[in-house]
């Protein structure tokens, strides 16, 4: 029996899941808008892989309606972090008494404390959602954890190109066993993609987070790709720094990293020539996930009382970089000289 799985923002990543979902057999709903939308409903959404192997969603559903979606059994948070704000007072429109809300995005996520157990149970995160918006119309309860490796862009509207990766990890919030869980690994599982419930998913975030929070603004600020950055030898030691402050705060935390810093940067370094999902937003004018990404992790530096000379100094440019092109209503992008 399909599950009806509804994707919200249908981006290089939630694209790539729901494609992959709709062609195993899922009853896929995408919600989105302006261009993405409309080049959905009139060519179908399709994903590309290196190799030149393709995938489209022929059978699914794309609206900018989530009443019109109506209610699902699997809701997936495929938009920014920061965008999240703006959506979560429409979520409640797909909810079902025993609809779950599945969270993708990059970087520290809001609900961090919800269902924690530990010495800071529920502490809201003010860098991620400061008016409580998010957290008024999402239940912890509903929460899946989910960690998303792929490398995915698009390429153009209604097209993504898969570059690499196919793990899905998940996890519920306070490590417990579910059948929701396990219905939504093996649904990952029959469309191609690799996924396993894990009983920590803090600390496989934290894993992922400790790469993003480094390479993504180091790349946006230098327009430099994955593997030119851990190439350079000023720019892999400050990726390392920045590493090595978020693994003192993880560690306050109880997160153990399971991979050595050098570890984790040459596994970057294996991606190759793959512009980050940041570096992607400036070279098209779209504001920048900073607080998912870097504010959320010297928030919680902040909380533990644990130095970050080398994050703060990265958060400020970038947050700079990020207002002065989005005043401008400009992009950056370099291009050759005539």
């Amino acid at each position: 029996m399909s599950l009806r799985i509804c994707i919200v923002g249908s981006g290089a990543i939630g694209g790539l899941i729901g494609v992959r979902l709709s062609v195993s057999g899922q009853d896929v709903t995408f919600i989105d808008k302006d261009g993405q939308l409309a080049a959905i409903q009139e060519k179908k959404l399709k994903v590309v892989k290196q190799d030149g192997e393709e995938f489209v969603a022929r059978e699914a559903k794309a609206t900018g309606s989530f009443e019109e979606a109506g209610q699902q059994d699997v809701v997936i948070l495929g938009v920014k972090a920061h965008q999240i704000p703006e959506v979560a007072p429409h979520l409640p429109a797909l909810f079902g008494p025993d609809t779950s809300v599945v969270t993708v995005q990059n970087g520290i996520p809001w609900w961090y404390f919800q269902r924690h157990g530990g010495e800071y149970e529920g502490k809201r995160l003010e860098s991620l959602d400061p008016t409580g918006v998010i957290e008024a119309n999402v239940d912890a309860h509903r929460i899946i954890g989910c960690v998303a490796y792929p490398a995915a862009a698009i390429v153009e509207p209604g097209v993504i190109q898969h570059v690499e990766g196919d793990r899905f990890p998940l996890g519920e919030l306070d490590g417990s066993e579910s059948e929701r869980c396990q219905s939504l690994m093996q649904a990952f599982m029959d469309a191609g993609l690799r996924s396993r419930v894990i009983d920590n998913i803090r600390a496989e975030i934290w894993l992922k987070a400790w790469g993003t929070l480094s390479f993504n603004p180091i790349s946006a600020l230098t327009h430099a790709t994955m593997v030119d950055i851990c190439r350079f030898p000023e720019t892999r030691e400050l990726a390392a720094k920045m590493m090595q402050e978020a693994e003192e705060t993880a560690g306050k935390l109880g997160i153990t990293f399971r991979r050595t810093i050098e570890r984790r940067i040459e596994g970057a370094e294996n991606v190759g020539a793959h512009k980050t999902s940041m570096l992607q937003d400036v070279e098209q004018g779209r504001a920048l996930e900073i607080e998912a990404l870097i504010g959320a992790v010297i928030e919680l530096s902040r909380l533990t009382q644990t130095p970050s000379p080398a994050i703060d100094t990265v958060y400020a440019c970038v947050k700079l970089l990020n207002k002065s092109f989005t005043e401008a209503e400009s992009r950056v992008v370099l291009s050759p000289l005539d």
